[in-house]
């Protein structure tokens, strides 16, 4: 008797650790598969149009959710120039129903089929909004171009439409997700950011000087991270552990024009947090 108490309690606990394990799947009567833990259930990110590249380093997507409920989203910024080093980010926690709420939003919105992409050829220069979903043990990737521009109408009217409905809904979620099913937003730490290093460009208004701030950490920025190797004069490393601590310190109190001084040289450093699914640069 005792050996077979035994043997459930063995097979109970590796059913608990299977089911909290990341990128596995979470079953139940009529609920739609996805991973758990920190692996990406759904995820809206829009870039592109007529920015410069450079422009886009730290940009964070505007919507992410991950198997455990927790969703991530900018917050809101200041409106001054220059603005903070560090990007505003917030975390809320849904349980498994509004999980299931947010994924069935989804698939009515047309992300559950095959992957597209949506044009609007009669428009230039605009970004390309990208929903990526995973779910049902498959990855499906929709992306629309000028997402929320009504003056092309096409075929694929109805599709984009439906696209940017979801796409606002993502950014209420308390006004229709199942009452008790969200927490409260706070702010995110983030285990590790991206740290983009580039030789320091003078401000073009010479009034805009600021203060240099001395690098914190034993690597001198000359040699840290690795070449980009489509952007010239460009490097990209992760700090984590102390290391993030120590340099989390400086970087609350320097702004977007702070120079970072390594080794008598000065260069201009661009901060991106890496969110739970994301590794390296």
């Amino acid at each position: 008797m005792h050996g077979r108490r035994l043997s459930l309690a063995i097979l109970a606990l590796a059913a608990v650790s299977g089911a909290c394990a990341p990128g596995a799947a979470s079953r139940g009567s009529g609920n739609i598969e996805h991973p758990t833990g920190a692996s990406l259930v759904l995820r809206v990110q829009t870039g592109g149009g007529f920015i410069a590249p450079q422009s886009t380093l730290g940009q964070i997507p505007e919507f992410s959710m991950f198997g455990d409920g927790r969703i991530i989203t900018p917050g809101a910024q200041p409106a001054i120039y220059p603005g903070p080093a560090l990007p505003n980010l917030l975390v809320e926690q849904v349980n498994e129903d509004g999980i299931q709420a947010i994924l069935e939003a989804a698939r009515r919105a047309g992300l559950m089929g095959p992957n597209a992409t949506y044009h609007a050829p009669c428009i230039s220069d605009q970004a390309t909004t990208t929903f990526t979903l995973v779910a049902d043990g498959q990855t499906h990737v929709v992306s629309a171009y000028a997402l929320g521009d009504s003056s092309c109408d096409g075929a694929d009217t109805q599709a984009r439409a439906a696209l940017a409905a979801f796409r606002a809904r993502l950014s209420d979620l308390a006004s229709w997700l199942p009452p008790g099913s969200i927490g409260e937003q706070s702010a995110f730490q983030p285990t590790g950011m991206r740290v983009y290093v580039r030789p320091l460009a003078p401000p073009a208004d010479p009034n805009l000087e600021q203060p240099p701030i001395d690098w914190p950490l034993p690597q001198p920025l000359a040699t840290f991270g690795t070449p980009d190797p489509t952007l010239p004069d460009l490097r990209c490393g992760v700090v984590q552990g102390t290391d993030l601590a120590a340099l989390l310190t400086d970087a609350d109190r320097a702004n977007q024009l702070t120079p970072w001084r390594s080794e008598g040289r000065e260069y201009t450093l661009i901060f991106r947090p890496l969110l739970p699914d994301e590794r390296g640069c």
